[in-house]
């Protein structure tokens, strides 16, 4: 099943969801997924320099993985589809409006914006705004 690729439908549906859940993000240059498997990773992705993982923050604790960084994770619970153009850079862009920093990841499904966790309910704020400014004047009353 295809998802959305409709920028309007996307933004004016997204229904953002704060998970209530820490994460954080780490590194390991020669590691490889099936050894990580352990740290129940929310994500994988191989760069030139290395592993990247994003973990509960428990996880890296009990761990000892080092990190600077705690995140929350936003989720846009609409299904857009990986064809889709301009959702990435509207909601990072109304962020960036409010001095908050997006990293964005994108499942087959859904979008998923890690923000700081001191930013997350201002974060989740601006999204529900952006979803408001997105409906349709006429189902605005």
């Amino acid at each position: 099943m295809d998802g959305i690729k409709h920028l309007a439908t996307l933004l004016a549906c997204m229904k953002p969801h704060l998970d209530d859940k820490e994460y954080i993000f780490c590194t390991f240059p020669s590691a490889t997924i099936p050894e990580m498997l352990h740290l129940n990773p929310l994500y994988c992705f191989y760069e030139e320099e290395g592993l990247t993982l994003i973990i509960q923050k428990d996880c890296a604790i009990q761990n000892k993985i080092r990190f600077s960084t705690v995140l929350k994770m936003i989720s846009l619970t609409i299904h857009s589809s990986l064809d889709a153009v301009g959702l990435t850079a509207a909601v990072s862009g109304k962020l960036a409006e409010k001095g908050i920093s997006a990293n964005v990841v994108s499942a087959y499904y859904h979008d998923h914006i890690f923000v700081q966790k001191e930013y997350a309910r201002k974060a989740m704020n601006s999204l529900i705004e952006l979803q408001m400014e997105s409906l349709p004047s006429s189902s605005i009353q």
